[in-house]
């Protein structure tokens, strides 16, 4: 051992003088092949390989290569050196050695040379606390993918690497592009594992970017990575997170005529929303290879295809569908009732959606809320109100609420027509119920109320909201305030004019006409011209 101590050093200075003009074009930046011969086949670059493999302390190789000045470059070759599994270790320890002897920052493109040589010799835990250091160091996700990308046939790696980079992003919650990872990944032929998929998928849902999850969910299925029981999990607790698990329960039942696996009702959600926002050729491809997987059941492709051929306004084709579907032994089910009525009412074919809905009646299917909503609102758009009334009755008896869009649609038309106790009286049997109404159903109603003259009904509305706490809308006030001038109760009307004011809300130019003509006919010209001035001003 002491003879090799003393050895070594003369041999390292007699190197450095047969390699100096490799490192004359080091210091000159002239590109680096790792082909290059000259420096694979270097006696300093075996010479400290073998040192490793002895498994040399640090001390002992700092002073053997104390007077040897190395680059990134001669870094990288050792490590390529020591890419082979048996030598995982020897490379890693170089790698902290280089680091903490040579003066030189380790950059991206070294740190996924020995992330590569982890993984590959299955060091994972290792491999991962080197992952997440490059990347808290460099921040960029994508900086650190193309190196690793650009790192991978050097060190013959493996595409495990790769899922634990993802693995990696998602514990450090760095997942604003984690699509676009998983398409990068895939555009250079490496498919992750469903286990990487799941990691992201949980870390999404779990953040305030759950909306996210469904596009990673519809590409991993796409790129056939097909989902396990803790994929199925993480996907039914993203649903209840929506609010949105007991609507497709409730759609698949219906569909199906039973409860299905928790991966039907995933699945169906999944498609069913690709249809919504009118992807149907995506969504009915996807929905194929589900069918060819057993993901999803027949009853409930059949209903979604005739949802498919409705959303593209092809209802003889939909028909078509639906009637094959018959002839198949399926039966009829309200998600594809309420996909033919919804298209109906807004064509405004009002009495083929009411007949629609009475064939349901009549089969017993139990229609969704949704159904009563694209009727109470069709038929309050035509005026025909008291149907709207009937829907909204049988739609509480079935223990279902209108949607606030449907029911304002209704109040709107009942106010219009000197209706608005009737509104306020059915406002109040649905809030027993659990129903919340909006700041619209309000303006609605007191509009009404002060359309025939009764102010205080409409006062003790908007009581009703400051106890809601909700916020008066301009309209609303400026309704409050004629209908007051009205009345003669022009002091009230002139506290509703600040309190509107003190809000930031600019009053219509007929409410400041009606208080100043008020306050003239009282004789109180002061006021009047103070209006009028503020009147400009607004």
């Amino acid at each position: 051992m002491n003879l090799a101590l003393r050895l070594i050093p003369p041999l390292s200075s007699n190197l450095l003088s047969l390699i100096s003009p490799f490192f004359i074009s080091l210091h000159q930046n002239i590109p680096f092949s790792t082909h290059s011969l000259q420096l694979q086949d270097s006696p300093i670059i075996t010479s400290i390989c073998n040192c490793l493999r002895k498994r040399e302390n640090w001390e002992t190789l700092t002073q053997k290569f104390q007077s040897f000045h190395f680059t990134t470059t001669i870094i990288q070759e050792i490590l390529l050196h020591l890419k082979e599994p048996k030598d995982a270790k020897n490379a890693l320890n170089f790698f902290h050695w280089s680091a903490k002897n040579c003066e030189i920052q380790h950059g991206v493109f070294i740190y996924c040379i020995i992330i590569h040589i982890l993984a590959k010799s299955k060091l994972v835990n290792h491999a991962n606390a080197l992952i997440e250091s490059v990347l808290k160091k460099e921040e960029n996700v994508f900086v650190v993918l193309d190196s690793l990308i650009g790192s991978y046939k050097l060190v013959d790696s493996c595409p495990f690497v790769f899922d634990l980079f993802v693995q990696c992003c998602g514990k450090l919650r760095m997942i604003d592009n984690v699509l676009d990872v998983c398409k990068l990944l895939d555009e250079n032929g490496f498919m992750l594992s469903v286990i990487s998929y799941n990691t992201l998928l949980h870390v999404v849902e779990k953040s305030d970017k759950s909306c996210m999850v469904w596009g990673l969910y519809e590409y991993m299925i796409e790129k056939r990575v097909y989902p396990n029981e803790m994929t199925t999990r993480i996907m039914i607790s993203g649903l209840c997170k929506e609010g949105r698990l007991g609507r497709f329960l409730d759609v698949v039942e219906k569909c199906d005529g039973k409860r299905s696996r928790p991966g039907v009702v995933v699945n169906t959600c999944l498609i069913y929303g690709m249809i919504e926002e009118g992807r149907i050729e995506d969504g009915l491809r996807l929905m194929k290879r589900m069918l060819q997987k057993n993901m999803i059941v027949d009853t409930i492709s059949c209903s979604l295809i005739v949802l498919a051929k409705v959303r593209m306004r092809d209802l003889e084709s939909a028909w078509g569908v639906y009637d094959e579907m018959i002839r198949r032994g399926f039966e009829g089910n309200a998600v594809v009732y309420d996909s033919f009525i919804g298209a109906y009412c807004e064509e405004m074919r009002v009495d083929e959606a009411i007949k629609l809905m009475d064939e349901m009646e009549c089969l017993n299917m139990k229609p969704f809320g949704e159904t009563f909503d694209h009727l109470i609102k069709v038929c309050s758009e035509v005026g025909r109100l008291e149907e709207s009334l009937k829907l909204c009755d049988k739609m509480i008896g079935n223990g279902l609420l209108p949607s606030c869009l449907a029911f304002n649609k209704l109040v709107a038309k009942l106010s219009e027509n000197g209706s608005a106790k009737c509104a306020d009286k059915l406002l109040t049997t649905l809030m027993d119920k659990g129903f919340v109404p909006d700041q619209n159903i309000y303006a609605y109603l007191i509009a009404g109320y002060v359309n025939v003259g009764d102010v205080e009904g409409a006062l003790k509305l908007y009581y009703e909201m400051q106890y809601r706490s909700l916020s008066p809308s301009t309209c609303i006030f400026d309704s409050l305030i004629i209908a007051l001038c009205q009345c003669g109760r022009l002091k009230e009307a002139d506290e509703f004019l600040s309190l509107m004011v003190g809000q930031s809300l600019t009053p219509n130019i007929l409410v400041y006409k009606k208080l100043i003509a008020s306050h003239l006919e009282r004789g109180d010209e002061a006021r009047a011209h103070q209006l009028y001035r503020r009147t400009f001003r607004d």
